[in-house]
């Protein structure tokens, strides 16, 4: 089930709050992918890259991890 893939709006508003939280946490994209990794969560940087500018629909797992990596809610990222 954490294959399922999440379809962004046309507006790329997850791709959007992903990066925002990430800039607020002072984290880099090459970080966040570390510690994704580290989580066995399948991601590289060209992935985020694309998830944020909304190029590629995110994954459940990946998700998941970004949540819980950036210690955010799943509405600050959704919303």
């Amino acid at each position: 089930m954490d294959n399922q893939k999440i379809k962004t709006d046309t507006n790329n508003t997850i791709g959007k709050n992903i990066r925002e939280a990430r800039q607020r946490a002072g984290i880099g994209q090459t970080e966040l992918v570390s510690r994704l990794q580290l989580l066995d969560i399948k991601m590289t940087r060209e992935t985020l890259v694309k998830l944020e500018r909304g190029v590629q629909h995110i994954q459940l797992e990946q998700l998941k991890g970004i949540k819980q990596v950036l210690g955010v809610s799943y509405e600050e990222l959704l919303d």
